[in-house]
């Protein structure tokens, strides 16, 4: 069998429980994928998150090919075995971070020049070389490159930004070399227009692609809107094949986003919200750096089993982000990231039984991020 496998094994209304078969083993859906953009998970060895139960992992072209180097990686046997991840890994083809990071970014029909963000080197970054870059890095999952549409932009716009898209797609296809358990992504664009993702999709369906993608959304423009537009993507995608959201999200996003048949995610709202003091919890968020705290024996939350409630009281936390202490942010990354995968084991479990209703309504009773935030603002 060339590429992945995907097994659908239950359905709860358009929520779906599956498995993805790679090359470096299996990923149970909906997942959510720890972003380890530059050959590490911030903050966390692969040990610790494999023990979250995270299956797979996220790493990316952009900041690879920049530092250290496709060509190194591969010379050193590749992104797996340089840094000690053996379970799979999916790597984003850098389209959003050539938006978003890099300099003098000039984009035509072949690709995009640009300089570095870090040294301000000049590249070119293609569909061809995006796909090279994958192969070197020997990812299990390729994303095709494509251009991620900025927000807000006309229908006009958008419509020219999604058509390239779609022509890159087709040499990222062309480029890929199929391997058993090797798969390659193709990404839906087209701003906030539906018919525009509809297109995209059906585009994408021709050109014949391992999984679907939805990408350009989850910047800027709300996550109203975001569920509003992915309501109506979703349906143009095969029901047989994973289908991923990029770079999404909070809590709240992943339970009505895998309501509306999402499949996969990524995000570096957990690990950057342990740098920066925020623990998740079933309540809701808490920031640590917030004085009342600091006297309160207890864990992060009750429900957890992570080493950071396990071992540790929110005092002494509080008293590890105040220290400036590397241990706060690996402790609050840690606890984090087992949060987002006990949501996602939850979601899988309550889809396998049709409960996936009652779970959500579960976590909406229990969780409130705006109440949570007003009370540690004003505190």
């Amino acid at each position: 069998m060339s590429g992945t496998k995907f097994t659908l094994q239950a359905n709860d209304g358009e929520a779906r429980t599956g498995l993805l078969e790679t090359a470096h083993g299996p990923v149970r859906t909906p997942a959510f994928m720890p972003v380890g953009t530059a050959a590490t998970v911030k903050g966390m060895t692969p040990d610790a998150v494999r023990e979250t139960g995270a299956d797979i992992i996220l790493g990316n072209t952009y900041h690879l090919m920049l530092r250290p180097g496709a060509e190194r990686i591969a010379r050193l046997g590749g992104l797996h075995k340089f840094m000690n991840w053996p379970g799979p890994i999916l790597t984003d083809s850098g389209g959003f971070q050539v938006m978003s990071l890099s300099k003098l970014r000039t984009l035509n029909e072949n690709g995009v020049t640009f300089q570095s963000h870090i040294d301000g080197t000049s590249y070119e970054l293609t569909p061809e070389r995006a796909i090279e870059i994958q192969h070197l890095l020997d990812a299990d999952i390729t994303m095709a490159f494509d251009e991620c549409t900025p927000f807000p932009a006309s229908e006009e716009v958008a419509h020219e930004s999604m058509q390239l898209s779609m022509r890159w797609a087709e040499r990222s296809k062309n480029a890929f070399k199929p391997r058993d358990g090797y798969g390659l992504f193709g990404i839906v664009q087209g701003g906030v227009y539906e018919n525009l993702r509809a297109e995209s999709a059906e585009k994408l369906k021709t050109i014949g692609f391992d999984g679907y993608a939805v990408g350009g959304l989850a910047v800027g423009e709300g996550p109203d809107i975001m569920v509003e537009v992915l309501g109506k993507t979703v349906p143009h995608l095969p029901a047989n094949k994973p289908r991923y959201l990029m770079g999404v999200g909070r809590p709240a996003d992943l339970i009505e986003s895998v309501a509306r048949g999402v499949d996969m995610f990524d995000c570096v709202i957990p690990t950057r919200s342990g740098r920066t003091s925020q623990a998740f919890t079933a309540q809701g968020p808490l920031n640590l750096r917030n004085a009342r705290h600091r006297d309160d024996p207890r864990p992060l939350d009750e429900t957890c089993t992570c080493p950071a409630c396990r071992d540790f009281s929110r005092a002494y936390i509080n008293h590890l982000v105040k220290a400036n202490e590397i241990l706060g942010a690996v402790l609050l990354t840690w606890h984090n990231l087992d949060y987002y995968q006990t949501l996602m084991a939850g979601m899988r479990e309550a889809i396998a039984e049709q409960k996936f209703d009652k779970f959500a309504k579960s976590f909406y009773a229990q969780y409130n991020e705006s109440e949570t935030a007003k009370q540690e603002e004003a505190e």
